[in-house]
């Protein structure tokens, strides 16, 4: 078997666990871990198990009368807001036997409490059995708490993704001057590189440690020995946390299987992220279609074309959404594999190929046509499934995946897509030639307002090719993650003046046409605060300052690769025979790894645990002792923090085959990306402050 499966295996075994517990009860489930079960057989596995019901982990739900027994599932501390949740649910219910499962190790909550010291047992969750039963009004009632890293959820053969991790993000210059700013003046750091985790707030450690833990239960369950290497600061704290984990020595000793896992962090390379270069059909459907709610990850498919319904915005919330997560069927399976990691066009052609073959099984009377893909040619494949009960049932999988790609490709925003790409070409042509300011001025005319020049009528973007303000700010990462790489001017002081005065500019317009949208995207609510569809009660002063913030972090992003001694570029301009190109940072690193002559890249950190290596390196002077290679193992661990694209996956599978065939390589990652995800992380999310229930 491959060395893989074990991996895209252990998410589901650790899921066994919880399943073994919920016979005849309720379970009550946080948003994050109910996305993790989704790709690993949905609510449908909870209940072929013997659940009951599956409820939201809300103080305002409850077991009816004759429902005795509850399991909690949850991705946080068993401290502040989850307890009292916990203790509401119970209060308003009549339990009288109650199961609670946390993602967070024993060993992080005793760190949580402020205890050091090892203890012999788990006496955190001993304590919080009598609270439950001093609850549920009976100390003879049954209580049972324990850990279960029901983190991982495999979204393909070549993907995994920890959505109770969804917003841990690489932090950025804002976030050093907030640790700087607790710190005495004499002890305040450089650099972010500087920064240790026990200068990090309570929440973020607690993040990192679990984190950490549930990487190394996976290695536990898998038998696998690992060496660990990291580019970035946070992959450094991660990768470091990892290397030193108590438990990690004795396995390390005898584990017979072995792995490198190298972490990077996301903001090393936000061009890739953002842009729109990744001609790929799950970016897109992730981009333009909404989410499932509660969902990062997937979203919601329209099933009306399977029914005889009459489109109405009424019968559009009669009918529950499909989704892209079809992890029961094999034909579905295969085909969101090659959705994910191939081209668009190859996408398209072997969604109609599973489409004709599953209605040919079916003897369903279709018409073959060959030639471009059409969404109305995909949707007429797929009602002819309406006539026959049984046929849309055994292929409701790929029928979810066939419409996802039909909505996608007549979805009105779908054309903005192009713009965005020609938009990026041009301002990478232009940072060859000019400096910074002057191709950051190229973007003050795409700045207009909803409704035109000179019109006062306030109007919807809906369906322009035109570029809104979501991708304006996306156009904005783009060109100031690769500031570094234009020209630079002739005098030092002129140009950060002109750019000052430049960023006003830019600051008042994209306020004005914020204030000027008829209806807010759910990106520019987040971003003004705003969490009501309703922009009349924008004020020009919120937008404004939101506006000056976003700008603030801005700054910050051409200096991420700054610290990298080779790895400092994701550019290579024009050589008058080729244009300028994005070069993105995951190939330069695969180069690096495989490259034949096993160099070693100073970028690549080998991070690993304790005296031993200390000991070695200060030998080395007198021996040969070679350092490891991530090269050296026939598994290789990528861990994207922070986000990683579905053009990323099918870079990393193209050039782990050409540069060397017959390693295997896993991406895990905090999730997978859609260009608009990283404006909210880097503008929108509490980096220091994760939501650990502290």
């Amino acid at each position: 078997i491959m060395p893989t499966d074990d991996f895209t295996r252990f998410p589901l075994q650790m899921w066994q666990r919880v399943f073994s517990r919920v016979k005849k009860a309720v379970v009550f489930m946080d948003d994050r871990c109910a996305e993790t079960l989704h790709w690993n057989g949905g609510f449908a596995a909870l209940l072929e198990a013997g659940a009951r019901n599956l409820k939201q982990f809300s103080s305002f739900e409850s077991c009816r009368v004759d429902e005795p027994k509850a399991v909690f599932v949850v991705s946080t501390l068993l401290k502040g807001r989850t307890v009292d949740i916990i203790k509401d649910i119970i209060s308003l219910s009549h339990i009288q036997y109650c199961v609670v499962f946390t993602t967070v190790a024993h060993s992080v909550h005793l760190m949580a409490n402020n205890v050091t010291s090892d203890m012999d047992g788990t006496p955190v969750f001993e304590q919080f059995e009598e609270k439950l039963c001093e609850w549920m009004g009976n100390m003879n009632y049954t209580a049972e708490v324990m850990h279960v890293p029901v983190v991982f959820a495999p979204v393909s053969q070549q993907l995994i993704i920890t959505p109770i991790y969804e917003h841990l993000f690489p932090l950025l210059t804002q976030d050093l001057q907030a640790i700087n700013a607790n710190r005495p003046e004499k002890k305040r750091f450089g650099n972010l590189v500087d920064v240790d985790l026990h200068s990090l707030p309570a929440k973020l450690q607690v993040e990192v440690k679990s984190l950490a833990s549930a990487l190394n239960s996976v290695f536990e369950a898998t038998c696998t020995k690992e060496e660990s290497f990291a580019v970035g600061p946070m992959s450094r704290l991660i990768a470091g946390e990892l290397a030193n984990h108590p438990q990690a020595k004795n396995r390390r000793k005898t584990a017979p299987n072995k792995a490198s896992i190298i972490f990077v962090d996301r903001t090393l390379d936000l061009t890739g992220a953002v842009g729109h270069h990744g001609d790929n059909l799950v970016e897109k459907i992730l981009t333009v279609l909404k989410p499932l709610p509660g969902h990062v990850t997937d979203v919601q498919v329209n099933m009306m074309e399977l029914t005889s319904l009459q489109q109405t915005t009424h019968s559009e919330n009669t009918l529950a959404p499909g989704c892209l997560a079809q992890t029961q069927s094999p034909a579905a399976k295969s085909l969101w594999e090659t959705m994910l990691t191939s081209k668009h066009k190859e996408g398209v052609l072997e969604v109609r190929r599973h489409l004709v073959e599953a209605a040919s099984k079916e003897k369903l009377p279709i018409k073959m046509s060959m030639g471009r893909v059409t969404p109305e040619q995909l949707c007429s494949y797929i009602q002819l499934f309406r006539s026959s009960w049984r046929a849309l049932e055994s292929h409701c999988g790929v029928l979810q995946l066939g419409l996802a790609v039909a909505q996608m490709l007549r979805h009105p925003r779908l054309p903005r897509w192009d713009s965005c790409l020609a938009f990026e070409r041009l301002l990478l042509q232009a940072l060859a030639d000019s400096d910074f300011p002057t191709v950051l001025r190229q973007l003050l005319p795409l700045m207009k307002p909803c409704g035109g020049e000179g019109s006062s009528a306030l109007g919807s973007r809906l369906g322009e090719d035109e570029c809104g303000p979501d991708e304006l700010i996306l156009l904005l990462v783009y060109l100031y993650s690769l500031a570094d790489e234009a020209q630079p001017a002739g005098n030092e002081q002129q140009e950060e003046e002109e750019l000052e005065k430049l960023e006003r500019e830019l600051i008042g317009a994209l306020t004005l046409v914020v204030t000027r949208e008829t209806d807010l995207s759910p990106l520019l609510q987040k971003l003004t605060g705003k969490c009501c569809a309703n922009p009349e009660e924008l004020t020009n002063e919120r937008v404004h300052s939101a506006m000056e913030e976003m700008f603030e972090t801005l700054r910050g992003l051409s200096h991420t690769r700054d610290h990298l001694k080779q790895l400092h570029s994701v550019y290579a301009s024009s050589d008058g025979v080729h244009q300028a190109t994005y070069r993105p940072f995951l190939r330069q690193i695969l180069e690096e790894v495989f490259h034949p002559d096993r160099q070693e890249c100073p970028d690549i950190e080998h991070m690993s645990g304790g005296l031993t290596d200390l000991l070695k390196t200060g030998f080395s002077m007198f021996m040969k002792v070679s350092r490891p290679h991530p090269s050296d193992n026939p598994l290789l661990l990528l861990f994207l923090v922070g986000g990683v694209t579905p053009s990323e996956l099918r870079l990393i599978k193209e050039l782990t085959a050409s540069l060397k065939p017959g390693t295997q390589v896993l991406v895990l990652s905090t999730r997978l990306l859609k260009p608009t995800d990283i404006p909210e992380l880097l503008f929108n999310t509490h980096r220091l402050q994760p939501d650990v229930s502290l």
